[in-house]
């Protein structure tokens, strides 16, 4: 499935909208990662235990999308975002979302060159 940022998808056109859709996922770290996250927070830079649980967490919210496109009959998903919050300040929340699209290839897009 192409997934894009922008409203089109070069060299395809949109020939049917199936309706929004979306990926949701809510994730907490344990107890000790909160303090191995906290201890490296005192001395600044990078919390590696936060950025892979956040590149996990997005990863999982695209393909739970990519499961809802799916299921109603899309073969892209346009103007896909994220967007994300915390909870109970325990908890963070990534949510991916887009527009379901059916796409065939655009006989009069430019072909590339060799």
């Amino acid at each position: 499935m192409i997934i894009s940022t922008t409203p089109y998808i070069a060299g395809y056109k949109v020939v049917e909208t199936k309706g929004q859709v979306f990926g949701l996922v809510v994730r907490s770290r344990g107890v000790a990662g909160n303090l191995v996250a906290g201890l490296r927070s005192i001395v600044g830079g990078e919390i590696h235990e936060y950025t892979s649980l956040l590149e996990d967490t997005r990863r999982q919210a695209i393909d739970r999308m990519v499961q809802n496109a799916t299921l109603v009959g899309a073969n892209a998903v346009v103007s896909m975002r994220f967007d994300s919050s915390e909870l109970a300040q325990t908890m963070s929340e990534i949510v991916a979302y887009g527009t379901a699209v059916v796409i065939v290839p655009d006989p009069m897009a430019a072909q590339p060159t060799e």
